[in-house]
């Protein structure tokens, strides 16, 4: 009895390991068939023009889950990307607050210089030396509020020293219910006094704060020799969330004509080799690698002037995809 149970063991022992065998083979034939084009009919080739061309039927596209679409004619104002950081308030107020002092001391100096010249030239008993005493304490005070208002004019910029309402502006600065921005562009960038300011923090990169620009930044940045603008957001209840010294970044607006082009989803752009390309369906089954260039990011795409038309048939989705099925075909991308 005992030997008949041990060979039904023995017999399912070896049922289960053939059932493992052919589990395991499977899974591997599985594998080696998911390690393959997606389709055997995929040819990779190149065009009259030296384009590289990829051939996919119908049902290889289904499982590649490719989206067509046609990018969008669009004309969007021409921006250039600035990074920056909201400013300390508190050396500008305590400048504010020294100019202050010298005026009214020069103030006060006035009037007591014009008494005594007045009673000196009535005949009054005020000698002429105590009038010189207090011409030569009038132009003291003169020359000390001067100093001041030049230090806060190459400090601060012309703009905002000028301000007729910076005592009230910097009060708002002081209780946080506005915000005092440097944003630089990138060394060597041209740009223009902006039209208008978009400014970001980075744990809320799509949340534009508007802010308006005050003037060129007095002096350029010593560690980065970039050069920018202050702008100022006022009035703007996100003003609260920009603290001193928050790194910050935004778009500067530039004055002329908007860039023309067409607009493409993130989704369509592959980077490659250091550049950027996407696929334009040329006919039902055949796929142009284009290259593209991104002249200026806009919503969640690009805009792009060159090489594409709204006419274009774009792999909006599933590109990444496509690029795979060439390095699988053996040819480089930058080929």
């Amino acid at each position: 009895m005992k030997k008949l149970v041990w060979i039904l063991v023995a017999v399912a022992g070896v049922a289960g390991l053939i059932v493992v065998y052919r589990q395991s083979s499977q899974e591997r034939q599985a594998e080696a068939q998911a390690e393959q084009p997606v389709a055997a009919q995929a040819l990779l080739h190149r065009n009259a023009e030296g384009a590289l061309v990829l051939t996919l039927d119908a049902g290889a596209q289904q499982r590649l889950g490719l989206v067509i679409g046609h990018p969008v004619a669009a004309s969007v104002p021409r921006r250039i990307k600035a990074y920056g950081r909201v400013l300390d308030p508190a050396p500008l107020a305590a400048l504010w607050a020294d100019l202050a002092s010298a005026e009214a001391t020069l103030e006060a100096s006035s009037r007591e210089f014009q008494r005594l010249k007045q009673l000196h030239a009535q005949g009054q008993n005020v000698a002429l030396r105590a009038v010189e005493t207090a011409e030569a304490t009038l132009r003291r005070d003169q020359i000390a509020r001067e100093a001041l208002q030049t230090k806060l004019i190459n400090g601060w910029g012309k703009a905002l020293a000028t301000r007729p309402d910076l005592s009230n502006l910097i009060r708002a600065l002081v209780m946080r219910e506005g915000a005092l921005i440097r944003l630089d562009v990138p060394p060597g960038t041209r740009a223009e006094p902006p039209q208008a300011v978009q400014v970001f923090t980075l744990d809320r990169p799509q949340q534009p704060i508007t802010a308006s620009c005050l003037g060129p930044a007095p002096e350029v940045d010593p560690q980065a020799q970039s050069s920018g603008y202050l702008v100022l957001v006022q009035d703007n209840p996100s003003a609260g969330r920009l603290a001193p010294g928050q790194a910050v970044w935004g778009w500067l607006e530039q004055p002329g004509p908007a860039r023309t082009g067409v607009l493409l989803p993130a989704s369509a752009v592959v980077r490659a080799a250091g550049q950027a390309w996407v696929y334009v369906q040329t006919d039902s089954t055949n796929f142009v690698r284009r290259l593209v260039s991104l002249d200026q990011p806009s919503g969640d795409g690009w805009l792009v002037s060159d090489g594409l038309t709204a006419q274009d048939r774009l792999v909006v989705t599933g590109a990444q995809m496509l690029l795979s099925e060439e390095f699988k075909g053996g040819i480089r991308v930058g080929d």
